[in-house]
């Protein structure tokens, strides 16, 4: 015989368990999110924070460059060789964090156009026909500045577009990691209104209706006017009620 305790405990575990359903999946969601998150910062964030410190080393190479064909070589080259290391140095961050697709091919066009560039400022310039040549400079060594600086600008371009293609990925995701809460909430409302259906209905009206049974019970009619159709412990209550009352009268 099915017990009404049962019955309770077996309503209130349907629905802890909904909810602990609904909290399992958010929070393997959410981990999922957090991990996503971090390769972003730590991936996409550090290759364009690489270009960037490349761009910048390569405006000061030019402007060393600059320096030396005005006849400033001692003071051009300090820049050179400071700002060389720091492109360098950049450019080994983006080589070891490889992370985008056929990423390797925009280091390997950064790396190429770089060292024809510096192949022009490693070159002697004074006391030769390049010195103070404007037209030489334009022609050839802004020329190449300008292909190594579209080959960063690639680089970081590639990063960028990744790193919001990954966050309208991202936003996507934390709305489907909201929804099993927002229908485990949707679902606990909705089940509460049918459980207090249901213990009204087989645990609270039965009740009521014995009570009232009991005050209305007249000697003459021996048990007690009830409907009670289940084989609960109400049902056994009515027929404990009905056995006392049965003793009573006939004696």
């Amino acid at each position: 015989m099915k017990k009404l305790k049962n019955k309770i405990f077996a309503s209130f575990m349907l629905l802890v368990m909904m909810l602990a359903l609904a909290g399992v999946i958010s929070i393997v969601e959410f981990r999922w999110l957090i991990n996503s998150l971090h390769g972003l910062v730590e991936d996409n964030y550090k290759s364009i924070e690489a270009s960037k410190t490349m761009l910048e080393a390569l405006e000061r190479e030019d402007s060393g460059i600059l320096l030396v064909l005005l006849g400033e070589m001692e003071s051009g080259r300090k820049i050179f060789f400071a700002a060389d290391s720091a492109f360098i140095a950049a450019l080994s961050i983006a080589k070891n964090n490889l992370t985008e697709p056929n990423e390797n091919a925009y280091i390997q066009s950064i790396e190429d156009n770089y060292l024809l560039y510096k192949n022009f400022w490693n070159k002697p310039l004074l006391q030769t026909d390049k010195e103070a040549s404007i037209l030489w400079y334009q022609n050839t060594v802004h020329h190449q500045f300008s292909e190594t600086k579209r080959s960063i600008n690639d680089l970081m371009n590639l990063n960028q577009s990744s790193m919001y293609e990954n966050a309208t990925h991202l936003r996507e995701r934390s709305r489907r990691a909201m929804m099993p809460g927002i229908v485990a909430i949707i679902s606990a409302v909705i089940f509460s209104f049918v459980l207090h259906f249901f213990i009204n209905r087989y645990f609270v009206k039965p009740i009521i209706d014995l009570a009232m049974a009991v005050k209305a019970f007249r000697p003459e009619d021996k048990i007690l006017r009830t409907k009670i159709n289940s084989k609960d412990e109400i049902k056994q209550l009515e027929e404990a009620i009905n056995h006392q009352l049965n003793s009573i009268v006939t004696k």
